[in-house]
């Protein structure tokens, strides 16, 4: 069932993607050569915790840590280590999420590390612009599956591939909510957005296939042809005005 919100609903989650989208630019501060996904956790966890929120990930499911970072060829839910460093010219995806007041924000972003080769920078350009196209889609009356054509038409023109098997989602006093909203698929399928649907639209984008793999720890996921992946993740409401992304500043 997909749960509508009220004005005052949205509200409290908009004061939880605005944790969540400081966190963020903490995060764009501390990422360099020779820092550690460990540092950038702990570093995130703090944060949220100074802002009386709730890091959202931190044993969700088991999972051990406050953030997911996901480097290179991994596409989403690595876990944060002390052994992962940072390297020049590598690309690192940070997943937050938080709860502030009972509602859940949640973002992700993929950031470069120093310099980045051509081919990687158009990766975190089309898969950015992926992600507001995506969020253009989120309006009164238009279907669920036109989110998932618009990120799927980006990403593909530039040659990229839209992963099939993780998706974006409902999100509100949980942080997993129907409706599933996938990264592709043909236009004027599934529900009609209505005025009070929050939703985290979050396009995983690869340069190689779509196809991908998790590993024995069964939180890491990674592409199967170890080429790279970008991710970008915004927590959206749709409204009659159009859509309102909650985890921006």
């Amino acid at each position: 069932m997909i749960i509508l919100k009220s004005a005052e609903e949205i509200q409290a989650m908009l004061r939880a993607g605005q944790v969540v989208a400081q966190a963020h630019e903490l995060v764009r501060e501390l990422i360099k050569p020779g820092v550690t996904t460990l540092d950038l956790d702990r570093a995130v966890e703090e944060f949220i915790l100074k802002q009386n929120a709730i890091p959202a990930f931190k044993g969700y499911q088991g999972y051990p840590a406050s953030i997911c970072a996901s480097v290179n060829e991994v596409v989403v839910h690595g876990i944060p280590s002390k052994d992962v460093v940072l390297q020049e010219g590598s690309i690192i995806s940070v997943d937050i999420g938080a709860f502030v007041d009972g509602f859940c924000g949640d973002s992700a972003w993929t950031y470069p590390v120093g310099e980045v080769d051509p081919e990687v920078q158009l990766l975190l350009q089309t898969t950015e612009e992926a992600l507001f196209q995506g969020i253009e889609q989120a309006r009164v009356g238009n279907r669920l599956s036109d989110i998932s054509h618009a990120v799927q038409k980006c990403a593909e023109e530039r040659g990229f591939s839209v992963v099939r098997d993780f998706v974006g989602h409902g999100i509100g006093r949980n942080m997993h909510e129907a409706p599933q909203i996938p990264n592709f698929g043909p236009p004027g399928r599934g529900p009609r957005l209505k005025s009070g649907m929050t939703l985290a639209i979050e396009p995983m984008v690869n340069v190689g296939s779509y196809h991908v793999q998790v590993l024995e720890d069964n939180w890491t996921v990674v592409t199967r042809d170890s080429k790279w992946s970008a991710h970008f993740e915004h927590t959206v409401a749709i409204t009659d005005e159009g859509p309102v992304v909650l985890t921006i500043l």
